[in-house]
C-alpha cells in the first residue's frame, strides 16, 4: 500500500452539483442538508475552520522554512547517461526529452559529473557542473551553456 494506490470508499464521494432544496421527493428538500435551526443552518455561517474565537489551529502550529519564488528548477542529468548517445551528436535539452532521459522540461537543465564519459558530444545545455564540464573536453567534446 502506497499513496498512489489510495482511493476513497465506494459510495462515500458525492457529486457537487447536487441540487439542493428542490422539494422532498428529490431526497434534499426541506432544509436542504442543513439541519434544523443553529448557526450552520443560517446564511453567514462561520468560515471553515472557524473555532468559535480561539486562536485557530492554522495560526497555532509554528511556521517553518521558506519557499523563494525566483528558484529554478532544473532537471538534473549525471555525465554517465549521456553515453548512451552516439559520438557527434549535439544534445539539448530537447533531445534528452524526447528520448526520455529527462521526464519533464522544467526551467531548464543542469548536467553534473557522475559517471564516466567516452564520446566526443556537443552538449548545449542551461547550467554545468565545473567536474561535468571536465569530463566533457577531456572526452573530446564540447560545452555550449544556453
Amino acid at each position: 500500500m502506497d499513496l498512489s494506490n489510495l482511493s476513497p470508499a465506494p459510495g462515500s464521494k458525492h457529486n457537487d452539483n447536487f441540487r439542493r432544496g428542490r422539494g422532498e421527493s428529490s431526497g434534499n428538500g426541506k432544509t436542504a442538508g442543513k439541519g434544523h435551526k443553529g448557526q450552520k443552518a443560517r446564511s453567514g455561517a462561520p468560515r471553515i475552520g472557524f473555532e468559535g474565537g480561539q486562536m485557530p489551529l492554522f495560526r497555532r502550529l509554528p511556521k517553518r522554512g521558506f519557499k523563494n519564488r525566483n528558484a529554478k528548477d532544473y532537471a538534473f542529468v549525471n555525465v554517465g547517461r549521456l553515453d548512451t548517445f552516439e559520438e557527434g551528436t549535439v544534445i539539448t535539452p530537447e533531445l534528452l526529452l524526447e528520448t526520455g532521459v529527462i521526464a519533464k522540461l522544467r526551467d531548464g537543465v543542469k548536467i553534473l559529473g557522475e559517471g564516466e564519459l567516452t564520446k566526443k558530444l556537443t552538449v548545449k545545455t542551461n547550467k554545468i557542473s565545473a567536474s561535468a564540464k571536465e569530463k566533457i573536453e577531456a572526452a573530446g567534446g564540447t560545452v555550449e551553456v544556453i
